[in-house]
């Protein structure tokens, strides 16, 4: 996957915070050619993206809606094939079922796995040309176990699950690999709704007795960027939380 340079060109959707700036960060430290997709914000997005440029790295911020089909459309015409595609971008929510609406489940649906279907959809042709393509998929360990009064998202993270490792079987004779990884309580602005009893609860509850950071996380991703055997694996990375 030598690309000139780089060793392979890369996208990382919702990459403007937590897991997905320090996936994009991780890349581009290691000589891949990144863009970072990001919907609102930017700002600490541009902010890494002049300090690499300063070591003779390259990260590109571009800007996507990745629910939506003609912003998918739009970025990847941008940008081109890719070699590495990271689907990480979603939302997240804490309610009841019985006080969930039909908008609240929409919206969980189309951010967190339409979207992976999008940009899947997008790249694919560009990978089956090639023969050789990574795509790595962020679900949860909520997408494993289920999570109480999470349970679109928890829908939504075990489709992610469901789409890899069937996904993984129709593309490996093209030499297409595609992987997931499951996080557990991981210490982003994602988990910013639990109290600091929830966090004490969580960090008890998980055998390592404490939370992950965004980087644990971005070095499992590269383990599958770089690794030339797995395919539909799914990849808890969780302290041991509910093994």
């Amino acid at each position: 996957m030598e690309k000139g340079p780089y060793k392979a060109k890369v996208l990382v959707t919702g990459a403007s915070r937590g897991i997905g700036f320090a996936i994009a960060k991780m890349f581009v430290q290691n000589n891949y050619m990144v863009y970072a997709n990001y919907n609102k914000n930017y700002e600490e997005l541009n902010l890494l993206a002049n300090d690499v440029k300063n070591q003779g790295h390259t990260i590109v911020p571009i800007q996507a809606d990745v629910s939506k089909k003609s912003d998918v459309e739009a970025m990847m015409s941008e940008i081109g094939g890719v070699d590495i595609l990271i689907n990480n971008a979603g939302v997240s929510q804490f309610k009841q079922f019985i006080d969930m609406t039909e908008e609240d489940w929409d919206e969980m649906l189309s951010t967190n796995l339409k979207s992976v279907y999008l940009c899947t959809h997008c790249v694919i042709n560009y990978m089956l040309s090639n023969k050789s393509g990574k795509i790595i998929n962020i679900s949860s360990i909520w997408g494993v176990t289920g999570g109480a009064c999470e349970v679109h998202y928890s829908a939504a993270k075990a489709g992610i699950i469901g789409f890899t490792k069937a996904l993984a079987k129709e593309m490996a004779p093209s030499g297409i690999q595609i992987n997931c990884i499951a996080p557990g309580a991981i210490d982003t602005d994602m988990n910013k709704e639990l109290t600091k009893e929830d966090k004490k609860l969580l960090m008890a509850e998980t055998p390592m007795g404490k939370m992950g950071d965004p980087e644990d996380i971005a070095k499992a991703v590269l383990f599958l960027a770089e690794d030339k055997f797995s395919t539909g694996v799914v990849m808890n990375i969780n302290g041991g939380l509910y093994i």
